[in-house]
């Protein structure tokens, strides 16, 4: 039992007793009368008795981890052995001295595990130059000293492109997956020689470049070439610290079962002169993540609840069901200020994977991120082509160009323009990994840039690639009474401007043909009105005189 050390106080008034731990006061007990205490001096007292359980209860909350904290890691058996065969025997060259690499996976909200499905390598920077490399230890100034040698030797990072590979790898990736650390190729000694700071660093980098990042922690995994050994560590993003943890295989990428989802959204809301094109879209993808957060999901026609049993058939359905909107989102702002009205509607095609021992409900969280993740990447994309843009000349800009120099208070008439659409690529065990093309691009493109980041296992074609999404999302801006239902002028060329832009569809037309028939009944229904009137002159004033 925990013997906490006393301090005598006045002599014959009383003791003051103070607890320690982890070199700070938890518990001080002031004043004990001398009658409370046995007549042979500090006996066991109740008092005393309680206070030493509450210590001891104390102490084995702080050493354990607290919730959400990851302890353990399981590794996918199969790939990160044969990744590690790769490397090490690699017929072509040498083995790298130091690699550097993205470990693809997921961290559980549930459990206390952490899944690593793939290791994937950072490929050579623009310069041709490797994103790790050993940097030599500075040679001794004096002579007793020991020679240095080739173990001295500290690990050097390019942080940047570490992190854009991030950015890029996290933009491809499905539900249920993300970049939840990093892999380290290195012997033992240049390991053990780089700063911890050095290495939280990087990790912090590539957590702050990865969409939806909201855990607190990332995985290093170091995989030693001499001696040959696996070491895991969890690092704090906040604090930068490293703890190790255990390490184990498993098969993870054959039990994954897939959730795929088809989202139809349309949303229309005010656009304010002062504000930019990132803004107002950033908006209705805001109250986007709104509607789908507070949708109802049904898994295989069965409406979800935590004790639902689904069927052991791959993929599973789902579809959201979202509450009627009877309003346009209101927002605080003058009339003056208004520059129109954003209608930002399509179809976005989501997929989420879910490991062995995880519920249901992480599967509907993650698709729902994935349907949020998949516009904010869409967005960026077109910010980027925009931003890489050299072109000065108005005819040789691209779309992306045009879309982001709009203003919208000075247009005169609609404007459309259509999102990347999603497509997805085989990668690892059926598993799929997505890109987005442009209405200029092809699925050769989508290959392209996926090979250019993602190494897939074996080569696949471009027939392969599937394409869930047939029309792009599309975003419309038009003037107040041209958005709001009903309206006279609404629908005149909005057929012919939607369809220019790549974005109509059979709701547009049926969308039309209703107004029109509204219209139509409107007239009838003034004619109608205008005629009984007639009548009813004609009656009353024949009545009148036939009276005089």
């Amino acid at each position: 039992m925990l013997n906490p050390p006393a301090e005598q106080g006045e002599c014959g008034r009383g003791y003051v007793l103070k607890t320690f731990f982890n070199n700070r006061y938890l518990y001080r007990i002031d004043h004990f009368k001398e009658a409370s205490f046995g007549a042979g001096g500090l006996g066991p007292h109740p008092q005393l008795v309680a206070l030493v359980v509450q210590v001891q209860a104390e102490q084995s909350r702080s050493l354990a981890p607290p919730p959400g904290m990851v302890k353990a890691v399981v590794g996918d058996e199969a790939h990160l052995k044969a990744f590690e065969e790769a490397l090490s025997s690699s017929s072509s060259s040498p083995p790298p001295q130091a690699q550097v690499g993205l470990v693809v996976g997921k961290l559980c909200a549930s459990s206390d595990r952490a899944l690593a499905y793939s290791l994937l390598p950072t490929p050579l920077t623009e310069a041709a130059a490797p994103a790790c490399s050993l940097r030599a230890a500075p040679k001794p100034k004096a002579s007793k000293a020991k020679a240095p040698s080739s173990s001295d030797a500290t690990l050097e990072f390019d942080v940047d492109w570490i992190a854009e590979h991030a950015r890029q790898v996290s933009r491809m990736l499905l539900g249920g997956m993300t970049v939840i650390g990093i892999y380290i190729w290195a012997s033992e000694a240049s390991f053990k020689a780089t700063s911890p700071a050095v290495l939280s660093q990087v990790i912090r980098a590539v957590s702050q470049s990865c969409y939806g990042s909201t855990h607190g922690e990332r995985l290093l995994i170091h995989i030693s070439y001499s001696p040959r050994r696996w070491a895991c560590r969890i690092c704090e993003v906040a604090s930068g610290s490293l703890r190790p943890c255990d390490f184990k295989y498993s098969k993870l990428l054959a039990s994954l079962q897939t959730f795929r989802c088809t989202f139809n959204f349309e949303i229309r809301l005010t656009a304010v002169r002062a504000e930019p094109f990132k803004k107002v879209i950033l908006k209705a993808i805001s109250h986007l993540t709104e509607e789908v957060q507070n949708a109802r999901a049904l898994v295989d026609g069965c409406l979800f609840s935590e004790d639902i049993n689904i069927s052991t058939d791959d993929p599973h359905q789902v579809d959201f069901l979202v509450p009627f909107k009877n309003a346009v989102p209101i927002e605080e702002c003058s009339l003056e200020g208004v520059a129109g009205l954003l209608r930002f509607a399509g179809s976005v095609s989501a997929l989420a994977y879910l490991g062995p021992k995880e519920s249901i409900s992480e599967a509907i969280s993650d698709l729902k991120a994935d349907i949020i993740t998949s516009l904010r990447s869409r967005l960026d994309i077109i910010l980027d082509e925009a931003d890489d843009g050299s072109a000065t000349n108005e005819l040789e800009q691209s779309l992306s160009q045009k879309v982001t120099q709009v203003v919208f208070h000075e247009l005169r008439e609609p404007f459309s323009f259509s999102f990347p659409r999603r497509v997805l690529i085989p990668w690892l065990s059926g598993a799929y990994v997505c890109d987005y093309l442009q209405q200029s691009e092809t699925t050769e493109d989508a290959m392209d840039r996926c090979k250019e980041v993602i190494p897939l296992e074996t080569a696949t074609a471009s027939s392969s690639i599937l394409e869930p999404e047939s029309a792009a999302v599309c975003g419309t801006l038009e003037s107040f009474w041209d958005m709001v239902p009903g309206a006279p002028s609404g629908g005149r060329n909005r057929s012919r401007r939607l369809k220019d832009s790549g974005c109509t569809g059979q709701d547009d037309d049926d969308g039309s043909r209703r107004q029109q028939g509204a219209q139509s009944f409107n007239i009838l229904a003034a004619l109608f009105a205008l005629l009984i009137a007639l009548i009813a002159g004609v009656v009353f004033t024949f009545s009148a005189a036939s009276n005089t």
